[in-house]
């Protein structure tokens, strides 16, 4: 099937990106030191959601590794993977940048700064407990993006994207010196810090999930309520003022609903790289570059993508566990090479 006629069919790749989902989902939650099928997978979770009435023949074991275990994994890294790509496949659209991805604005190293902070101080807000480490990630998050707009405005009113990126790589690279620094101060909790900044779902629950779910919808509704303006402005800051896009209110929205998104998947899993920078371009191959389709593709695709990586962190080398950062940068990275040695194949030709 070639790519022509991916693009020319309207609803195939949405029908193939549900697809690709819904085998991700159901391949993550069987596949275990503990394998249940498929048919047991479907009848626990109808049972949960609808109260359709259970099989005597299912483990009760089985329904508890389900719902209280890969369940909310599973889903968990279903919407930091759509987080991360739908917020890469914006972010390369504003800035008209290829290399863009969630982590272009400093807003993961804000996040992670605020993660950091939190396990080498064994700070604990009272009444939430546990619940500290992803909220003080997310107060992180929204603190780099609102001082990063507000000195790119400072340096240059209208905000230009040079600007805004520069401004992110003295954010991010500040704070990366910042993490190093209490890694270095680090005793007994190094291996707790480094494991998180490479990123991982494991031992969440529902609580984490419950947490990215506002923020997940939040941010995916600004960016789709604003596809038309992201089609204008990857034309061409003057391009889109003559189409009459408010240019500076339309970037200043759809960089917070980027900055949401990123810090809301690093609040809950750690840093994890690649999924926002390969899943657009693998998108844009197979869809063109129009964000009608491409934003709603990189969230299913980047969804499915990273339960398919999860899954093989923890079954690579059981009964131990990889840091799932590590196998999509594994992934993404020889991807991305050929992305780019065939996109200036192209080019040449």
């Amino acid at each position: 099937m070639t790519i022509r006629y991916l693009r020319k069919n309207n609803y195939f790749p949405y029908l193939f990106g549900v697809v690709f989902l819904s085998f991700s989902i159901l391949i993550g939650i069987s596949i275990g030191s503990v394998t249940v099928p498929m048919k047991d997978i479907i009848q626990i979770i109808g049972a949960a959601i609808f109260h359709f009435p259970l099989s005597d023949k299912i483990d009760a074991m089985n329904t508890n590794i389900v719902l209280d275990i890969r369940l909310p994994r599973v889903i968990l890294a279903g919407l930091v993977g759509a987080s991360l790509s739908i917020a890469g496949a914006a972010f390369q659209g504003l800035l008209r940048n290829p290399l863009a991805d969630p982590y272009t604005l400093g807003v993961s190293s804000g996040a992670s700064v605020g993660a950091v902070a939190t396990l080498f101080f064994h700070l604990s807000i009272p009444f939430i407990g546990i619940l500290t480490l992803p909220l003080m990630s997310i107060i992180g998050s929204f603190i780099t993006i609102f001082s990063v707009l507000f000195f790119a405005k400072k340096i240059e009113r209208s905000m230009k994207v040079e600007t805004i990126i520069l401004t992110g790589i003295i954010f991010s690279s500040f704070f990366s010196s910042f993490i190093s620094l209490i890694i270095a101060l680090t005793g007994d909790e190094l291996r707790q810090i480094i494991g998180w900044l490479l990123g991982s779902v494991s031992m969440r629950g529902w609580s984490y999930v419950y947490i990215i779910i506002p923020f997940f919808l939040i941010g995916s509704i600004l960016l789709l309520m604003n596809v038309k303006e992201l089609n204008a402005m990857s034309l061409g800051e003057e391009r889109a003022q003559h189409l009459g896009v408010n240019v500076e209110k339309r970037k200043l929205l759809i960089l917070i609903a980027g900055s949401i998104l990123t810090g809301a998947a690093v609040s809950v899993s750690g840093a994890i790289g690649f999924v926002g920078l390969v899943i657009p371009h693998l998108i844009r191959i197979i869809r063109g570059p129009n964000h009608k389709g491409l934003l709603p593709l990189s969230l299913l695709f980047g969804a499915g993508f990273l339960i398919i990586a999860d899954l093989v962190s923890r079954t690579i080398i059981q009964p131990s566990e990889l840091p799932i950062g590590v196998i999509t940068a594994l992934i993404g990275a020889p991807v991305f090479a050929w992305i780019l040695m065939n996109s200036k194949r192209r080019r040449r030709g």
